[in-house]
């Protein structure tokens, strides 16, 4: 195993070099390389029939695969609401939070799943029109006002966390969202949540509204020309409000999906960052439903790979949890300059 560790370790350190002479994208591809080899060549020094077939099982890997790639769905879509209105919302993973801890709270305090995901939307609208506040109306920097609702939603839902459940944590009786069973479409399609079957809904809803209604139309013409659109009597700031909260309640869902659709109870920052990963689908599937879609199952693919990967080999199982941030950073820097974002984007509008 040192053998491919050495010579992954060298590639990191030309891509590092490379990196330091200005050279961005090949730096990147360089290190991306470097790490990936690593980790594939301690594999195949451990690899054998046995392993193989344990890992490489069709139906658990894709329905884990879906699993793994609903939230990220979620908040993609939301986040490209968002940013296709001209706001840049990095506080997708403090409302991903949020809409877990108050998934659970609801579930818990109300007695139906229903409830809770209701609640989730409601908080998780609640932290995005925070940060429609402070990027519309106070036309604060829009990455350190998401970075804020991050750390806001983390403090929060840690401190009723601990004052409302203590140590004992959340209440394993907590309801669940169900399971749609549908035995003939087979063992990856014939059991798959709720929440699931909703994000291929909303997929089709968000292409069909963002790219064939008037409300898509405004949306994009609010990111791409603000001015313009002012002029025709489109309301800039009534736009780009709706925007935003629909990113935080569409974010929301998704941790409500990983608190009580998939695990069935709540631990502190148990997003993970799995809100960044969805920022990164948007920007991997260039703010289209479906591309952001084919990223999500690329990241969750990875993710379900890693968990895989830890049944034979459970020694470097920190190595496989990393696989997902890997190959996102690896995806963000392959995409950057050749994806088109919004003009707008991240620029405050000034009525005039």
């Amino acid at each position: 195993m040192w053998i491919p560790l050495f010579v992954g370790l060298i590639a990191i350190a030309v891509g590092i070099w490379v990196l330091s002479r200005g050279a961005r994208r090949p730096g990147w591809t360089a290190i991306g390389f470097g790490l990936v080899g690593i980790l594939l060549g301690i594999l195949a020094t451990r690899a054998n029939v046995g392993n193989l077939d344990q890992v490489v099982v069709w139906g658990a890997l894709l329905s884990a695969t879906l699993v793994w790639a609903t939230p990220l769905t979620f908040a993609a879509i939301g986040g490209m609401f968002c940013e296709r209105s001209g706001v840049v919302n990095i506080g997708l993973e403090g409302m991903m939070l949020a809409g877990a801890f108050f998934a659970a709270l609801g579930a818990d305090k109300f007695g139906n799943w229903e409830m809770g995901v209701v609640t989730a939307a409601i908080a998780g609208g609640a932290f995005a029109a925070v940060h429609a506040v402070m990027a519309i109306n106070l036309r604060a920097d829009q990455v350190v006002s998401g970075t804020a609702i991050n750390f806001l939603a983390l403090g929060v839902t840690g401190y009723f966390f601990i004052d409302i459940y203590g140590e004992n944590g959340t209440p394993g009786d907590l309801p669940r969202i169900p399971d749609v069973n549908v035995g003939f479409l087979g063992s990856v399609f014939g059991h798959l949540n709720v929440m699931i079957w909703l994000s291929f809904l909303l997929l089709i809803v968000a292409h069909v509204t963002l790219f064939r209604t008037p409300i898509g139309l405004r949306i994009r013409s609010v990111g791409e020309h603000p001015r313009a659109a002012d002029t025709v009597g489109i309301s800039v700031y009534g736009t780009r409000y709706a925007a935003v909260i629909l990113s935080g309640m569409l974010a929301a869902l998704g941790g409500a999906y990983l608190s009580i659709g998939y695990l069935g109870s709540f631990s502190e920052n148990m997003t993970a960052g799995r809100g960044f990963i969805a920022l990164a689908a948007v920007i991997f599937g260039n703010w289209r439903p479906f591309g952001a879609f084919a990223a999500a199952l690329l990241f969750g693919g990875s993710t379900a790979l890693s968990f895989r990967l830890q049944q034979p080999w459970p020694a470097p199982s920190v190595l496989f949890q990393a696989l997902p941030y890997v190959l996102t950073l690896i995806a963000v820097a392959g995409v950057i300059g050749r994806a088109t974002p919004p003009a707008s984007a991240g620029r405050p509008y000034v009525k005039q």
